[in-house]
């Protein structure tokens, strides 16, 4: 009976294949963490946004996917660390609105050189003086399938034409760094746990951000 039936058929395969072993760094992907205490930050002429109100948000979005196609946008994730637990550099607009650094590219704009473009524009020094802004992982894709605030992770089905892709790109920070913030907007450290499961206070793609960084092993310097 020797070589037959499936089990020892099984056992023999399986010890004459060699896997070999698989290289990629998303096995064990490390992130370098700084405490936020390294960080210095200043302040700047404010930063409006374009659009006055959402309606005319989403009028200037109609006009532009004729003109253009589909909104292409960026947004980068800092993260620094504060009693060892994990913060998000967030943008706050009043009271209750907070975004991620970032915004729309141009047109054949390049994804990392323009996230690069916008995260000076926004927390870039004053005098120009180049920020060194190390853009690495891409942590997420959102999709915008109508001229509405409802943005999903996917494109939902039978969306042939979405109207907006977000990515988010995780940015390593430097041991240490200067912000300037415009002066209508506070810089924020949020700890992943207050975000996450929290669309009401931050948004659905905020709030998802501890789910997209759980990949990752925070190494706290």
């Amino acid at each position: 009976m020797s070589g037959t039936g499936w089990p020892t058929t099984l056992s023999r395969q399986t010890s004459q294949t060699s896997f070999p072993k698989n290289p990629s760094l998303t096995l064990s992907r490390t992130v370098n963490l700084y405490p936020l205490t390294n960080y210095t930050f200043g302040t700047k002429d404010p930063l409006f946004e374009k659009d006055p109100s959402v309606p005319a948000r989403f009028q200037r979005m109609r006009d532009e996917y004729d003109k253009y196609g589909m909104r292409r946008s960026v947004d980068g994730v800092l993260l620094v660390h504060e009693h060892g637990l994990p913060h998000v550099l967030l943008l706050q607009l009043g009271t209750t609105f907070f975004k991620l650094p970032g915004g729309e590219l141009n047109p054949g704009e390049d994804e990392v050189e323009g996230l690069r473009r916008l995260m000076t524009e926004t927390l870039g020094r004053p005098d120009g003086t180049a920020t060194d802004w190390t853009i690495e992982d891409t942590i997420g894709n959102w999709w915008r399938p109508n001229f509405e605030p409802a943005q999903y992770p996917y494109i939902p089905p039978h969306i042939t034409k979405p109207k907006e892709h977000r990515k988010l790109f995780l940015v390593q920070l430097n041991e240490k760094a200067y912000f300037a913030v415009p002066r209508n907007y506070k810089l924020v450290a949020a700890p992943l746990f207050e975000l996450y499961d929290n669309a009401q206070g931050y948004g659905p793609i905020i709030s998802s951000l501890p789910q997209a960084l759980g990949r990752f092993n925070f190494i706290y310097m």
